[in-house]
């Protein structure tokens, strides 16, 4: 415990906290642009938050894996854990309030947020264990210059790759070939296959981070928030070529976010670890149970959304009789459901680390 570092804590309950934020609006036809993700190509602050998940998921196999011994039971334990993230991703895909409590198999999406954290930690936990931090940045760097040969030199059926959402993207054909209809979209997933490859590099660049934090680096903070502003310049460069995309997980896109995640870091570092400044215990205590907070939220939120209240759901009942006034904007009331909905799994991450307990997936 001597180790921990208070910012990284707030960092990933933060992070949790605006996961379900923006994944519970009120109602998805009023939402404010900024708690949108952009169409395709660009980002808007919306789009940080699972690659800032990622990032923290690097950060915090620094902190769990420094001192392990590599041997068949560490191994076990990182593969037992993958699973876990992955079945509990494939449950919420295929769950349904309906007896017998699934959906129809080619109703089921296969690729997801869990199953994609499950992948990337297993990945970067085993590349942690047994690589030296230059050779992960070798691995990292291929792995997004790897990507961008694949995706624009790459043809489709004998058809020039784009990079637009169509038929002859490689990525969303790749997704089409391999999930079928178990994609998020008729024609692609955001978390499909092949851009689970830079996914990985997102968690490498928060292991780089989190060597930083436990480094005897004086100035940790600064080094932070100059590699952040680094990163964010290579990114942008990089966009005029391979643009920043979400959905894809464009290089551009990986070395933008862990751009921000490093400067918000720091700045969150600062504030707490250097300066000792309290604040943000709410963050720490959603962050103790990351994991199970987040699969509770998608899980509640689907079955709100499934349970019919007249010609509504109970979700839209909720929102309806409390949220909506003449007084205010559609996006406003929106906005507050939301915001009550986080409030309620604050008070219960609250209350889990006030009894100690801490779920482990």
């Amino acid at each position: 415990m001597k180790d921990r570092i208070l910012s990284v804590d707030i960092f990933r309950g933060a992070t949790i906290v605006l996961m379900i934020l923006v994944n519970t609006p009120g109602t998805w036809s009023n939402v404010y642009a900024p708690l949108l993700h952009a169409k395709w190509h660009g980002y808007t602050p919306t789009d940080l938050v699972f690659p800032f998940f990622l990032f923290i998921v690097g950060t915090s196999i620094v902190f769990a894996y420094k001192n392990k011994t590599i041997g068949a039971h560490t191994y076990k334990k990182i593969s037992v854990r993958a699973l876990k993230l992955i079945g509990l991703g494939l449950f919420l895909g295929a769950f349904t309030i309906s007896f017998p409590f699934f959906k129809d198999f080619t109703d089921i999406r296969f690729p997801g947020v869990l199953q994609r954290i499950g992948v990337v930690f297993f990945f970067a936990a085993i590349l942690f264990l047994n690589f030296r931090w230059k050779t992960l940045i070798a691995i990292a760097v291929t792995l997004l210059i790897g990507y961008w040969v694949l995706m624009t030199l790459v043809p489709v059926n004998g058809v020039e790759s784009t990079l637009d959402r169509a038929p002859n993207n490689l990525a969303n054909w790749l997704d089409v070939q391999i999930f079928g209809s178990h994609n998020y979209k008729p024609d692609y997933d955001p978390e499909g296959f092949l851009s689970t490859i830079p996914s990985i590099a997102s968690s490498l660049l928060g292991i780089f981070t989190g060597l930083i934090l436990l480094s005897k680096q004086e100035k940790k903070a600064t080094i932070l928030f100059g590699l952040g502003g680094a990163l964010l310049l290579v990114g942008h460069l990089w966009d005029f070529v391979f643009p920043i995309n979400k959905a894809l997980w464009t290089s551009s896109f990986v070395l933008v976010t862990a751009g921000w995640a490093n400067i918000v870091l720091a700045i969150i570092y600062y504030l707490t670890d250097i300066r000792k400044i309290e604040f943000g215990s709410i963050f720490r205590y959603a962050g103790a149970n990351a994991i199970v907070v987040y699969f509770l939220s998608s899980f509640i939120s689907k079955i709100m959304g499934q349970i019919k209240v007249g010609e509504t759901s109970l979700h839209g009942w909720l929102f309806q009789k409390i949220y909506v006034h003449d007084v205010i904007s559609m996006e406003l009331s929106s906005l507050l459901y939301g915001l009550s909905v986080v409030a309620f799994y604050c008070l219960l991450a609250y209350v889990l680390y006030k009894r100690k307990i801490f779920i482990k997936v």
